[in-house]
């Protein structure tokens, strides 16, 4: 009897025994499964790296240019800034004129000369026109 409860225990343990082989083979499998996707991982975070730093470089270039665009565009409004004041002056200084040559040709016409509204005008015209000449002349008479 001792005999055949020992075959039996030996039977169990051989059952047992090739269950934890087959257990332990499956756990192979699984483990060169996960072994390959750490590899690809590994591959995909080295990728991610790259590209980040990629991404930085350029990040760092798109900052420089951004400056460099705002530092010009800054020095170009404060020149269109300046440029806009020179010509509100210069604008300003020509209605003067054109006031001046107004006044000067209402006081050279005689005043039994009517005043008609497109003569005035043509006659102010002309009028500018001459002192211009005469303006340019000086002025080309000087710089010679």
């Amino acid at each position: 009897m001792s005999n055949g409860i020992g075959i039996m225990i030996e039977g169990l343990v051989a059952i047992l025994l090739m269950l934890t082989v087959g257990y332990c083979m499956l756990l192979n499998r699984r483990l060169k499964l996960l072994k390959a996707d750490e590899h690809s991982l590994r591959a995909t975070i080295s990728e991610l790296v790259t590209a980040t730093e990629i991404a930085e470089r350029a990040i760092a270039g798109l900052k420089v240019t951004v400056h460099e665009c705002d530092h010009g565009l800054g020095q170009r409004l404060n020149r269109a800034e300046a440029m806009t004041i020179d010509i509100d002056r210069r604008l300003a200084a020509g209605k003067d004129v054109l006031h001046r040559l107004s006044q000067i040709v209402i006081a050279g016409r005689p005043p039994q000369e009517p005043a008609a509204p497109n003569n005035d005008a043509k006659a102010v015209a002309a009028q500018a026109q001459a002192f211009a000449e005469r303006l340019r002349t000086k002025v080309h008479g000087l710089a010679a």
